[in-house]
């Protein structure tokens, strides 16, 4: 149950409750309630350090990227068909599953009870159906939405001693057909070609795919503890909000800034070929949707940084879209963002060249053509191996090909 009006958060961080206070009046105010040195921080630029109190017109960005969005507000916005859904209400039915590792309650509220857990093997059996999927989302949405993103999804726990859900479960999606498939494809290249990715899964009939989230550590405790990471996705970082009618701006700006915003934070030269691996992967399966809120960066403290394994990647180019309801379908044949920053700079695919120059002279990569070589080998390993997999239908399969031999002749 929900209050009218939710004017007061208590905000944990990690496992430390009530470390913070979000409050809502006419703006919105983050309070740290532990004035010790030793205090985590909410976000990387907000420190304790620097300020005890903050403040901000809008709900503060990393607070924001984790706002359900897509299929999961639409059954949000179900449940509460005839309540004002404000951030303060969405931020409380995120609880404490967001990504990352802050947490949100109604100050004085029980925990929600801790739904059964279902492993993996359960899962990867379970026959898709929209029925079935609704039932899931039914039996766990009210424990905390905590993710985002337009895709059919939903958060599960598959352990007793974990209190939050640890894995993603994409569903099937009729607006694009194939879609876990077509990930889970984008998924085994990657990790093929030596990119950093979470561990994933297809169910046996290919319509889910589940994902472990990649916040969550295991520590040396005993009884399976886990330790949660702090995440902020590039929009965040940037101070972006972009939900709603903003959805536009994760689509502004240019792969160049991005390298240049880690580069600022300070990150090991390591992470920043890490990232050429990303883009060069985006492009060479034609993933036209890799935006601002599809990087982002891991974090314990300050000084201890890296970039966060790379998700949502998908072969885009095979579906149609629209830019408004009604309007006429298009195809996608351009990337989500400007290679390189500049004001007449194209979002149209790059040709080779331009990707080595964009691994040497912004990433810092001595030899962008072995990264490429990886990634074709890896991409044409896996179109081979698909050929042999019962879950994966050959017209999907003939479309990726045709898609991704476009993205392997840059070698």
């Amino acid at each position: 149950m929900l209050p009218e009006k939710i004017r007061d958060l208590a905000v944990s961080i990690g496992d430390v409750e009530h470390a913070g206070q979000l409050l809502k009046t006419s703006t919105y105010e983050f309070r740290y309630l532990d004035p010790s040195p030793a205090q985590s921080a909410v976000a990387l630029l907000m420190p304790p350090a620097q300020s005890l109190t903050w403040r901000d017109g809008d709900l503060f960005p990393p607070m924001d990227q984790n706002m359900p969005e897509g299929d999961l507000f639409m059954r949000i916005r179900q449940m509460f068909a005839k309540r004002a859904m404000t951030p303060m209400h969405l931020l409380a039915l995120v609880g404490r599953n967001g990504i990352g590792r802050l947490g949100y309650s109604l100050p004085g509220a029980a925990a929600p009870a801790q739904p059964p857990a279902i492993s993996k093997s359960e899962l990867v059996k379970t026959r898709y159906t929209p029925e079935v999927f609704d039932e899931l989302v039914a039996a766990y949405l009210g424990t905390g939405a905590g993710i985002a993103g337009m895709q059919p999804k939903i958060m599960v726990p598959d352990r007793p001693t974990v209190p939050i859900p640890s894995l993603i479960v994409k569903a099937a999606s009729p607006a694009y057909p194939g879609l876990a498939v077509n990930e889970f494809l984008c998924l085994s290249a990657a990790r093929s070609a030596g990119i950093d990715v979470t561990g994933f899964t297809l169910s046996d009939d290919g319509q889910m795919l589940i994902l472990d989230r990649f916040d969550m550590v295991e520590t040396q405790a005993q009884g399976g503890a886990v330790e949660r990471l702090g995440f902020e996705d590039i929009a965040a970082l940037a101070g972006l909000r972009v939900r709603d009618v903003l959805s536009d701006r994760k689509y502004q700006g240019s792969y160049q800034r991005v390298a240049e915003l880690l580069r600022q934070l300070h990150l090991h030269s390591d992470n920043l070929h890490r990232f050429f691996q990303q883009v060069a992967f985006s492009v060479m399966v034609r993933n036209g949707d890799a935006h601002l809120k599809n990087f982002g960066v891991l974090y314990r403290n300050a000084a201890d940084i890296w970039l966060a394994p790379m998700f949502d990647v998908v072969t885009t180019s095979i579906y149609t879209y629209t830019r408004y309801p009604g309007g006429p379908e298009l195809e996608d044949h351009t990337l989500a963002l400007k290679l390189f920053a500049g004001k007449h700079r194209s979002r149209a695919y790059p040709t080779t060249q331009d990707l080595y120059d964009f691994g040497r002279k912004v990433c810092g990569v001595a030899q962008p053509a072995r990264v490429l070589q990886a990634i074709a080998q890896a991409m044409s390993q896996t179109l081979e191996a698909a050929q042999n997999d019962a879950r994966v239908p050959a017209a999907l399969l003939g479309q990726m090909r045709a898609a991704w031999e476009h993205g392997m002749s840059h070698v």
